[in-house]
């Protein structure tokens, strides 16, 4: 078979827009979704004796990430003009870092399929965003929009160390997942905000030389750049069993038709004639500013990841659930702070209706809103017996339409769990006449058959008897007749 035969090398290159209120070199609004060039100055559109600037919170913002990759922080840095020909370039070139990077020699841990391993970081560096081409349908013709010129980005380049598409799929979330606690970034694929590039190429299993590359571009989700890397795999693969070669190019991933096609052969750093940016000198990185930086930094998901197993005692399973939106840690951190007795109820909460709730409606656990005071309020009246476990599932739902504390949903729709022993027994006496048969089958020693009366006890108060005594009366009852 082919995978037996081949191998897979691959390297990610990950471009992050920070979330700065201005450009990186310029003073405009990165505000997402303005009217077309209507956030655009001299300096982004690269007009004559217009002069860039570098922005202090872009920088501090790159130190911080290049901190959290365990990079080490350059003493001295520089940018460069990449030149090359595009009509969403206004300058012809665009300010990026060559030689002399922010940061560099980093790793990234991983978890796939269970193992473990390091993905090496290569670099990180600063450099500008380009327009954007908006192709009109109707017409020959691209319009160009300038408003993301100049947006800051920061590109995360790893070394080839990643062999599978599952394995890039893992590192791209892990990474995410650190940029989301760093708060350095949105994240947000649909408008840009992060964006991938895959260089890969297959070998004979082993073969110590790599084979020649191809790179991918316009994979706007992470599934994307697994299923077209899974592509490419393939397609690569069935070029060498038919004795072809191939091609050092870059190539477009269509995720319609679930295949890469040709866009332009591949560049060499040669062809982007790079020089020193000669409008912006050589940064000097002080020490003690990476320092404090690095004092800064938030605890980190493989850490918290750790606490949380430790300290909640919480499986594993559900810990990394809860730990990949940092939103989600926080609220589960503040619900079980309040629900100080069992930290797991609450993670399964979490992890189970919750999220449910969340994907339903495809919003934030913040958007939700649930308070994390009243999730543990909703756990407290189960424990006291208010309501049923069954009632609280639904009684979720209704916090999310009304916003409203469950305490006052509860006697607002009368839900109150029903643990009046007299009203409880005039029930089972309608469900035990009712359902002879299951009564026959009980004296006869079939004792499983109580699980069904009770459920049809709970079906006729909707959920709201208390369980326990309905167990108990049932059974009491029964042993009598």
């Amino acid at each position: 078979m082919r995978e037996e035969r081949y191998e897979a090398v691959m390297g990610l290159e990950v471009h992050v827009q920070l979330s700065t209120k201005s450009k990186i070199f310029c003073g405009c609004s990165t505000k997402f979704g303005a009217e077309a060039n209507t956030k655009t100055c001299p300096v982004c559109l690269g007009l004559p004796g217009a002069l860039p600037v570098l922005n202090r919170e872009v920088l501090h913002r790159a130190i911080k990430v290049g901190l959290a990759l365990d990079c080490r922080t350059a003493k001295m840095m520089k940018f460069d003009r990449k030149n090359y020909f595009y009509p969403d370039l206004p300058k012809d070139f665009q300010i990026s870092q060559y030689d002399l990077p922010l940061a560099a020699n980093g790793r990234l841990g991983i978890l796939t399929d269970g193992k473990e391993r390091t993905v090496r970081i290569k670099r990180v560096h600063l450099e500008e965003d380009a327009g954007k081409l908006i192709h009109m349908e109707d017409e020959d013709a691209s319009l160009v929009d300038f408003n993301r010129t100049g947006m800051p980005l920061l590109e995360i380049v790893s070394e080839p160390d990643i062999s599978s598409p599952e394995e890039a799929y893992d590192y791209l979330t892990q990474l995410k997942t650190i940029l989301k606690y760093l708060e350095v970034s949105d994240c947000n694929m649909e408008e840009g905000s992060l964006r991938c590039d895959a260089n890969i190429s297959i070998r004979p299993k082993g073969q110590v030389e790599l084979g020649v590359k191809t790179e991918l571009k316009n994979m706007n989700t992470f599934k994307g750049v697994k299923n077209a890397l899974q592509y490419e795999i393939k397609r690569q693969g069935e070029v060498l069993d038919e004795g072809g070669t191939i091609k050092q190019e870059t190539r477009l991933w269509d995720e319609a038709k679930g295949r890469t096609s040709p866009m332009r052969t591949k560049e060499e750093a040669f062809d982007y004639r790079y020089f020193p940016e000669p409008d912006l000198v050589p940064f000097i990185i002080d020490k003690e500013l990476v320092e404090s930086i690095r004092k800064g930094l938030p605890e980190l998901p493989r850490r918290r990841l750790e606490r949380f197993i430790e300290d909640y005692k919480l499986p594993p399973a559900a810990a990394s659930l809860l730990v990949n939106e940092k939103e989600v840690a926080d609220y589960f951190e503040d619900a079980a702070g309040i629900y100080k007795k069992d930290a797991k109820v609450v993670a399964n909460w979490i992890t189970g209706d919750i999220q449910g709730e969340l994907n339903k409606r495809s919003l934030s656990i913040k958007e939700l809103g649930i308070k994390p005071n009243d999730l543990a309020d909703m756990i407290k009246m189960i424990d006291e017996g208010s309501i049923t476990g069954k009632i609280a599932k639904g009684l979720l739902a209704d916090m999310v339409e009304t916003k409203m504390n469950p305490r006052k949903i509860v006697e607002s729709k009368g839900l109150l769990q029903i643990k009046d022993k007299g009203e409880l027994d005039k029930i089972l006496y309608e469900v035990i006449k009712a359902n002879p048969k299951p009564v026959i089958d009980y004296k006869n020693g079939k004792v499983n058959v109580l699980t069904f009366l009770v459920g049809q006890v709970m079906k006729a108060t909707k959920g709201k008897a208390n369980p326990k005594m309905v167990n108990d009366l049932l059974r009491e009852r029964m042993d009598k007749l």
